[in-house]
C-alpha cells in the first residue's frame, strides 16, 4: 500500500473518500512499533474500505520549557515506511504555519484539575497543548474513531473526557502497551537512552510487575516503590518523579483498601530521559 503524504490540510481532504469510515493515529514521529500496532488496530476498526491517517507533527504546545522540543526527533521518511508497512493510507506532516497560522493560537482548551495532576504536576500546561491539538486535528481529519495508546493513561483519560464533555462525533479506540522483548515500554524517547541507564529504565516494568503479584493495594504500592528504590541505588541512579496507585475511572488516588480494577502509574528520570509506564491491576484486598 502506497501512502499519500500530505502537508496541508487541503491536500488532506483532496484525498478522502465520500462515505468511508476514516480512522486517525495522531503521533509527534518517530514512529516505532507502538504507533504501528495503533495503525493496525484503526485499519481493523474501519475496515479495508476505510481510511486511515497517521498524522505527525511535533506540537509545540504541549513542551514546556526545559524540555526536548527541540532534540525531538523529525524522521519523516523513516516515519512513512512504518506507516506504509502497518497500512496507512494517509500521512498529514502540517508545518507550525499551517497548523497555528496567526502564531501561538490565543485560543486553546483546558484540561481542568485531571491535567494538573501526575504528568501535569511535572509538565504544567502540557495538557492544554495536547487537548488543543488533538482537537484542531479530529477537526481536519474528520475522523470516525481515533486511536490511543493505553501508555500515556493520563492523556488517554482526558482525551475521553474531553470527547464526552464536549460531545466530539469520535470513538476513541484505546491500544495496549507494546513493549521491548526486556519490558521497557516502547516509546520514541527510548532512544535517547545508554545502554547503562537502559538497565536502569528496566525497573519501571520490574516494579509493575511486582506489584501485580500482590492481592491488595498497600502491597502492590509497597512492591513497586522497593523496586524503585533499589534502582535509585544503581548507577545511573533513576530519579522516581512519582508512583501512584489509582482510581482508572477518575485517575483519583485509591485508597489502600481499594478493591477492584486499579491502575498503578510509574514515571522517572533516567539520566535526562524522562519515561511513564502503567499498568491494569485487580485487586481484592489483604490476603
Amino acid at each position: 500500500m502506497t501512502v499519500t503524504v500530505a502537508h496541508t490540510a487541503e491536500r488532506l481532504r483532496s484525498h478522502y473518500t465520500d462515505g468511508a469510515r476514516r480512522a486517525v493515529v495522531m503521533t509527534l514521529g518517530a514512529l516505532h512499533e507502538g504507533h504501528a500496532a495503533n495503525v493496525r488496530a484503526a485499519r481493523e476498526r474501519v475496515g479495508p474500505a476505510g481510511q486511515v491517517v497517521v498524522t505527525v507533527y511535533v506540537n509545540p504546545l504541549q513542551f514546556g520549557e526545559g524540555e526536548d522540543f527541540a532534540r525531538y526527533p523529525r524522521t519523516l521518511e523513516a516515519d512513512l515506511r512504518v506507516a506504509e508497512e502497518a497500512g496507512a493510507d494517509l500521512l498529514f506532516a502540517p508545518s507550525d504555519a499551517e497548523m497555528y497560522p496567526s502564531g501561538r493560537p490565543l485560543v486553546t482548551l483546558s484540561a481542568g484539575p485531571l491535567g494538573d495532576r501526575l504528568e501535569g504536576a511535572s509538565r504544567p500546561g502540557h495538557f492544554d497543548g495536547m487537548l488543543t491539538v488533538v482537537a484542531k486535528l479530529l477537526h481536519l481529519t474528520r475522523a470516525d474513531v481515533a486511536t490511543f495508546g493505553e501508555k500515556d493513561a493520563q492523556q488517554l483519560a482526558l482525551v475521553r473526557r474531553m470527547v464526552a464533555d464536549l460531545d466530539f462525533p469520535v470513538e476513541i479506540l484505546p491500544v495496549p502497551t507494546v513493549r521491548e522483548p526486556d519490558g521497557l515500554a516502547r516509546s520514541s524517547r527510548n532512544r535517547y537512552l545508554s545502554a547503562a541507564e537502559r538497565t536502569t529504565a528496566l525497573a519501571l516494568s520490574r516494579a509493575l510487575t511486582a506489584a501485580a503479584a500482590r492481592p491488595d493495594a498497600a502491597g502492590a504500592r509497597a512492591a513497586a516503590a522497593a523496586e524503585l528504590a533499589a534502582a535509585a541505588e544503581a548507577d545511573p541512579p533513576l530519579a522516581l518523579d512519582y508512583l501512584a496507585l489509582l482510581d482508572p475511572a477518575e485517575l483519583t488516588d485509591a485508597p489502600d483498601d481499594f478493591t477492584g480494577e486499579a491502575l498503578l502509574a510509574v514515571a522517572a528520570r533516567v539520566g535526562t530521559t524522562r519515561l511513564i509506564d502503567n499498568r491494569r491491576l485487580t485487586l481484592r484486598g489483604p490476603a
